[in-house]
């Protein structure tokens, strides 16, 4: 009985000291802590929003450019109230490449992957966005850029090995830097998931006929 009633007053004292230090906790840290949960959700809708627009853009071809546009604001709108939001500049970088602006759409996707930012992705996303900047390298200069895309890659199917198109696009890397055996099971590897790639299976033929 002496013990369940010192444990019972331990109880109320950890209670008491938890609700006097709540009343002690500064008013400006609070402040921010409420001022916090009203930007993120402010930044969330921007994200939609932008989300939204850049969905209605890949799938109407004659406003694309006017779409993907409106969905880079609402990405900066997004950004300037979470700058370290990796979404929103993965978001951002994905519009920009639509609209044709491969340079800026690069560097948008260098800062969802920077250190601080990637923390907020998967594995699995910061793997689609490797891919995709891999894609960027290659669209601006191929043979210049070839080396930064295969490194990209490289990382982009170990976070995501189901991503077949990663697959695909580290074989046809492999093949131009004359790596026959690597390119090879990087094709098998896009085949094996998704058996319709049909530009794995033309990479596998060409290393078949020239072997």
């Amino acid at each position: 009985m002496g013990i369940d009633l010192v444990l019972h007053l331990g109880v109320v004292l950890l209670t008491l000291g938890i609700f006097f230090a709540m009343l002690n906790f500064p008013k400006q840290a609070l402040a921010k802590l409420r001022t916090r949960g009203r930007t993120t959700a402010q930044a969330n809708r921007h994200f939609l929003r932008g989300a939204q627009l850049l969905a209605r853009a890949r799938s109407n071809h004659r406003n694309a450019t006017a779409l993907a546009k409106e969905a880079v604001a609402e990405a900066d709108k997004a950004l300037l109230l979470e700058p370290k939001d990796a979404a929103s500049h993965i978001l951002k970088a994905l519009a920009l490449d639509l609209m044709g602006h491969r340079s800026s759409a690069l560097r948008s996707l260098d800062a969802a992957l920077s250190p601080p930012v990637a923390k907020s992705l998967s594995e699995r996303e910061r793997g689609d966005a490797l891919f995709k900047r891999a894609e960027i390298h290659l669209a601006l200069n191929r043979r210049r850029r070839a080396d930064l895309a295969v490194a990209d890659l490289e990382e982009a199917v170990r976070l995501s090995s189901d991503n077949a198109k990663a697959h695909c696009l580290l074989g046809q890397c492999y093949e131009a830097k004359g790596m026959t055996e690597a390119a090879r099971k990087a094709f098998e590897n896009a085949v094996r998931l998704e058996p319709g790639c049909v530009p794995a299976r033309e990479g596998l033929d060409r290393l078949s006929s020239s072997s």
